[in-house]
């Protein structure tokens, strides 16, 4: 049984996101373009698509409560507990990340422009003492994230596709 085409939809949106989100996050951080105009610009599109990551996990949540995952295959309590918790991890750290982003970008005094249309309240202001602590704190959430996805995706590849071949990856493949 697989899950639906709307959950589907929203799995690979959210790669998708990630993945851009991510790659924008590792190049900002370490080897940021020297052309202000241009780096700003990435800023923006790496903290934008945060948010609309942020407002299609809630979605998601939203739906996977109205419209439950369907049974997977039978596997050992610890390993259907360990990808509970992944999973569980995985949604904590794709509501508060971007949150804790955009706090950060706040306390170093950056109002954002949603993809430069639609601005955002600041609800910190410029906190110079808060900034690096908030900065700090998303980039080992961005870490924590990025193991949790390799969790997830090398248990799906190859516990599941690989080595089980229980249907399992199928479900939420298009």
């Amino acid at each position: 049984m697989r899950y639906t085409h709307t959950a589907r939809v929203l799995h690979w949106l959210t790669v998708a996101a990630l993945l851009l989100v991510g790659t924008l996050g590792l190049w900002l951080g370490w080897a940021a373009p020297k052309d202000e105009a241009f780096k700003l610009r990435l800023y923006n599109i790496h903290e934008s698509t945060g948010i609309l990551l942020l407002l299609v996990t809630l979605f998601r949540l939203a739906w996977r409560w109205r419209h439950p995952p369907p049974p997977g295959p039978a596997q050992p309590v610890v390993l259907e507990r360990a990808a509970w918790l992944n999973h569980a991890a995985l949604y904590a750290l794709l509501l508060t990340m971007p949150v804790v982003g955009f706090l950060a970008t706040n306390a170093w005094g950056f109002p954002l422009r949603i993809y430069n249309v639609l601005p955002l309240p600041s609800p910190l202001g410029r906190h110079e003492a808060l900034a690096p602590a908030l900065t700090s704190l998303h980039g080992w959430m961005a870490l924590a994230l990025g193991l949790l996805v390799a969790v997830h995706a090398g248990a799906a590849l190859v516990w599941h596709g690989m080595i089980r071949r229980d249907g399992l990856l199928r479900r939420m493949l298009w």
